[in-house]
């Protein structure tokens, strides 16, 4: 069981630096998937992923430790544990972030990782549905599409935005984020299009490449302060397998900081406490977390149509099952922002968007709950760039306990003034005559919520993550440039982990462009 290469981890970088690796048919390259195979029929209907927010097997399921400034709850931090990873059960929202965070990356010393180095991998591997020109690419692995249609409630939020003084902009991956319009999704003709399905399909049938779902590694193994391979469990039954030039870590923000922890790589202390031999002490392994914060605005709708109306009536539920079937269309292709936008506070700032708002057609108390029994629409708001930091930390040297998970979300003065001002500017849209008309009242928080300290209020009770964890190995902290763990040898670390700050925007994206790069990088070397 020797490789020249093994990938730990199938989410969305790992299945990219697979398949670009496996391309060389001089090497034979190992991916090992903790879940299971990606046949979940939920997994590739868009709308699907409000049935794999809390799914027991394709996802890990992860809490927060009590969120001191969220009145002590433990936050749902879902991550995909089946083939495609987290890119099988996210919202499909295709943004790649502003250009500013990427230059921002290399200012700091990470060079080859500022915007105009990224927008070719961007490019690589997109097939953008309008075509190719300066910023989008066709022909590569993964489809970015349109929405499958227009929506009366969206048309009217995007008009609203407008009325309040935004631009309306029908590219947020173009010359510029900021403004309101519709969302791309990673999917083509009514499906998902997950890494898996982009990158994984079409290489499966290389005889260089091996695919092991269901098989959780335990631990890199080292020879000196080289890592020579990993421990594995595959039926029960623990495995070694020897990689000849690296170790790639793909497990995500969560899992590879634990990984590198259980095999001996972060706080030395820490680890001789849990009696793991250190191999290299740096305490900047999982330390650096950065999520995006969601606060939810719920909207009673005056005009029954909603999703929350399909769902209620069985002759419209019918329609929607056929107009899927049939056609490919209609509420079942939407993602977890239907239309929505990027918006710059009120408030002296750097010039750029600093908010987030993802606009859907339907409404629950709780992301993966059932939908409100009348007619309702959501707006939430994500603040993008945090201060508030946290850290991924084991508690126990197995592999199978999860680490102790800390956000830490608005911890900082910062933070919580642009929760409120974000909820304060949502209102502001919600309050113009396009959309007026649509509004039968104000759900959540409500009207009786009404100056800064009942909204920050609201947002600890009722705020949590969009799914975006990140910075937990950071280029210039864990990894260097070549994304090669410090202090070690052939080792690396491709995903989210790596950024040095989360983008401004959804991360999948990101992460793909990162894990293009990354798999370069390893066969220059080579």
């Amino acid at each position: 069981m020797s490789y020249d290469y093994i990938v730990v981890g199938a989410g969305s970088a790992g299945c990219v630096v697979a398949a670009r690796l496996s391309e060389d048919p001089t090497v034979r390259v190992l991916l090992l998937e903790a879940g299971p195979p990606d046949t979940n029929p939920w997994i590739h209907v868009p709308l699907g992923y409000g049935k794999l927010f809390d799914h027991p097997v394709l996802n890990w399921r992860y809490k927060t430790e009590p969120e001191p400034h969220m009145h002590d709850r433990r936050i749902s931090q879902p991550r995909g544990r089946v083939l495609g990873g987290s890119s099988s059960i996210n919202g499909l929202v295709y943004v790649r972030g502003q250009r500013e965070d990427f230059d921002a990356w290399a200012a700091v010393g990470n060079a080859g990782w500022g915007y105009d180095d990224l927008l070719p991998y961007f490019r690589r591997a997109e097939d953008q549905q309008r075509g190719a020109d300066e910023w989008h690419g066709a022909g590569g692995p993964l489809a970015v599409s349109d929405a499958t249609g227009p929506h009366p409630l969206c048309d009217a939020f995007i008009a609203a935005a407008a009325q309040a003084g935004h631009p309306v902009n029908p590219d947020f991956n173009g010359a510029t984020q900021e403004g309101a319009g519709y969302f791309q999704t990673t999917s083509r003709r009514g499906r998902r299009c997950s890494a898996a399905v982009a990158y994984l399909r079409p290489a499966r049938g290389r005889r260089n490449l091996e695919i092991a779902t269901d098989a959780h590694v335990r631990r890199i193994l080292f020879e000196g302060r080289r890592a020579v391979g990993v421990e594995w469990i595959g039926d029960g039954t623990t495995r070694r397998s020897q990689a000849t030039r690296e170790v790639i870590l793909s497990a995500g923000a969560i899992g590879s900081p634990q990984l590198l922890q259980l095999s001996g790589v972060g706080d030395a202390a820490h680890l001789a406490a849990l009696n793991i031999a250190p191999v290299h002490h740096n305490p900047e392994v999982g330390a650096n977390l950065q999520d995006h914060l969601q606060v939810r605005t719920v909207f009673r709708s005056s005009r029954a149509n909603t999703f929350n109306d399909d769902m209620r009536s069985p002759l419209r539920m019918a329609k929607v099952g056929l107009d899927y079937a049939l056609r490919r269309k209609g509420p079942l292709t939407v993602s977890a922002g239907y239309a929505g936008g990027f918006f710059r506070l009120a408030r002296a700032g750097d010039g750029r968007p600093d908010v987030q708002v993802h606009f859907i057609t339907f409404s629950t108390d709780r992301m993966g709950d059932r939908l409100h029994p009348f007619s309702a629409f959501t707006a939430s708001v994500c603040p993008l760039r945090p201060d508030s930091r946290g850290h991924v930390r084991i508690t126990s040297p197995d592999a199978a306990t999860a680490p102790e998970i800390l956000v830490n979300f608005l911890s900082t003065p910062k933070d919580c003034a642009d929760i409120v001002a974000s909820l304060e500017l949502v209102r502001q849209i919600m309050a113009q005559p396009a959309i007026a008309p649509f509004i039968a009242g104000e759900l959540l928080p409500g009207v009786g919520v009404a100056d800064a300290v009942q909204l920050l209020d609201y947002a600890r009770e009722t705020g949590g993550s969009i799914y975006h964890p990140s910075c937990t190995a950071a280029m210039g902290r864990v990894v260097d440039a070549s994304l090669r763990v410090s202090g070690v040898e052939g080792l690396r670390v491709i995903d989210a982990s790596i950024m040095p700050a989360v983008v401004s925007g959804n991360t999948n994206a990101a992460v793909i462009a990162i894990a293009e790069k990354g798999a370069e990088l390893i066969r220059r070397s080579a």
